[in-house]
């Protein structure tokens, strides 16, 4: 698990105004506070050693609590439903730590101390991060379109929402917390089942705790009233990577979680 991949750059100190911090904090503050506690648990975490993954036969799955049955879905890239059908499931070395610090996503990218708000999606890993000023605030799971119908990588920007969406395509795809990023071609991030593997026809699934909680954090467009005209882009999305549909998920794999995922920093600086 790359919890210290904290990269060393002057932006990731926290500093703290006398004057910013009343005694009624400011957001500011409050997010700066919350900065400092998470680089502090990865510190703890540095100290004490990192988390280990390893495989173990996944019945009885009545064995793992609620909140541990959750990190085990983020874990095998499986909702509850299909986290029973598997036979052999990645389980930590401990639980309980700050959920961000199992996270393969980067806890930190520099090149994003400036937005206020991203999304990043690596296709190959089936892993989303969602970043405040480059720092990690979330992530979780996905599953992208199947062989069939592979999302394109790309720069993308949320667009619009719908708390449920049914799909013009086949009204059997109700999809809740629905928010599109590619209006022309129809993808969004919303829930869906994840079965542990991409299987989309293109959009990126979510768990249902995940999108959710993208739905209500991410950023819409702005559109001018009557003719439509895009006035404010919603968050930026970022798509990059591609899936090996022929190699075994790398996620199964007890020493993927040390290597973690690297950001393509070309990419950011290209992005729309």
């Amino acid at each position: 698990m790359a919890l210290m991949r904290v990269i060393d750059s002057p932006s990731n100190s926290v500093h703290c105004d006398r004057e910013m911090c009343t005694t009624t904090p400011t957001r500011a503050c409050r997010g700066l506070i919350r900065a400092a506690v998470f680089l502090l648990g990865v510190l703890l975490v540095w100290a004490e050693g990192t988390i280990i993954c390893h495989l173990e036969p996944a019945k009885p799955l009545s064995r793992f609590s609620p909140d541990q049955l959750e990190l085990l879905e983020k874990l095998n890239h499986a909702d509850s439903v299909h986290l029973a059908r598997l036979t052999r499931i990645i389980v930590p070395d401990r639980w309980n730590m700050d959920e961000l610090l199992y996270s393969p996503m980067p806890h930190v990218v520099p090149h994003l101390s400036q937005e206020r708000k991203a999304i990043f999606v690596d296709l190959a890993a089936q892993v989303f991060g969602a970043y405040e000023y480059g720092r990690l605030v979330r992530w979780g799971p996905v599953s992208s379109g199947d062989r069939s119908h592979q999302t394109p990588a790309g720069a993308y920007r949320l667009n619009w929402q719908a708390r449920v969406h049914v799909s013009t395509e086949n009204a059997t795809w109700v999809m809740p917390w629905y928010f599109n990023f590619a209006n022309n071609q129809g993808l969004a991030l919303h829930q869906y089942a994840l079965p542990g593997r991409p299987a989309s026809h293109g959009c990126v699934r979510l768990l249902a705790v995940d999108a959710k909680w993208l739905f209500n954090w991410g950023e819409s467009w702005t559109l001018a009233a009557g003719t439509r005209e895009l006035v404010q882009p919603g968050t930026p999305v970022l798509l990059f990577g591609k899936y090996d549909y022929g190699a075994r998920q790398p996620w199964l794999e007890p020493g993927w979680w040390a290597q973690g995922v690297s950001v393509p920093a070309q990419q950011i600086a290209t992005r729309r």
